[in-house]
């Protein structure tokens, strides 16, 4: 199963959980999704092919390629995009998301309206402050809280295996006496910060906390502060870096794959 199989699978077992339903965007937004496309993508420009139905447009998406060759017997052309690029480039053309249709327990159609909440959300940044840390404790969470956090930064997490060393959840207290809850991401280079900053973000708002508020710091493996958190702290799993074999890629030689020219969808 995908992490997109095992949120919506979670989603459908209890369908009036708000925190379900957004874990089922979290995951869609992260996915790497395969786009079926009308027909072989030219320079930087792709069509995707739309499908029209009584409930509306939709354009088919599927979470791993192998679904996307279930779907039909015939070879299609696609690319390979993050859910939230596809999302984002769908805003205002009144076509809907459908995913893993007639080939996983996983189907299902997404509306345009969810698809235009889905990147205004992720739109959202963090706001930057500053504080001076005086004392660090465990998390002063209930099990219900933790139960709701922990799976939305475990998703996140996984995406950091080689970006960073560790990640520890604790209670924090600020020189000017306040308190709060503190994310610290140890061993992290700088240029990873802010969309690691960015990410945790976002889990929080997909964990379906109700006002969560949580800084999340960034520290160096040898600093004190590292030390006294891994020890009072809730410390979190940083998956291990995978070793794979190395691909040169030529920027640009594929959609999606120069940075600077993303692709365009129309």
């Amino acid at each position: 199963m995908t992490p997109y199989d095992r949120a919506h699978a979670a989603m459908e077992a209890e369908p009036e959980n708000e925190a379900k339903r957004l874990a089922v965007y979290d995951r869609l937004a992260d996915a790497e999704l395969f786009l079926l496309l009308e027909k072989e993508p030219e320079d930087e420009n792709i069509r995707p092919q739309v499908f029209s139905t009584e409930e509306g447009d939709f354009v088919l998406v599927f979470d791993t390629e192998e679904r996307l060759g279930e779907f039909s017997d015939e070879p299609h052309p696609y690319a390979a995009l993050p859910g939230r690029v596809i999302a984002q480039h769908l805003v205002g053309e009144n076509i809907g998301l459908g995913i893993n249709l007639g080939v996983a327990e996983s189907a299902m159609l997404l509306p345009p309206e969810a698809l235009d909440w889905l990147t205004e959300t992720l739109s959202h940044s963090p706001s930057e402050a500053q504080g001076r840390p005086v004392a660090f404790t465990a998390p002063g969470l209930s099990p219900a809280m933790l139960g709701l956090l922990l799976p939305a930064f475990e998703a996140k997490l996984d995406q950091l295996a080689g970006i960073a060393q560790a990640a520890v959840l604790g209670g924090v207290t600020y020189e000017d006496g306040h308190r709060g809850h503190v994310l610290a991401v140890i061993g992290a280079h700088e240029h990873f910060m802010p969309g690691i900053a960015k990410a945790m973000g976002e889990a929080l708002t997909f964990s379906g906390l109700d006002a969560g508020e949580l800084d999340v710091t960034f520290l160096a493996a040898e600093d004190p502060a590292a030390q006294l958190l891994l020890e009072k702290g809730l410390v979190l799993h940083v998956p291990e870096p995978v070793e794979e074999e190395v691909q040169e890629i030529v920027p640009g030689a594929a959609p999606g794959m120069d940075p600077t020219k993303p692709p365009k969808l129309r």
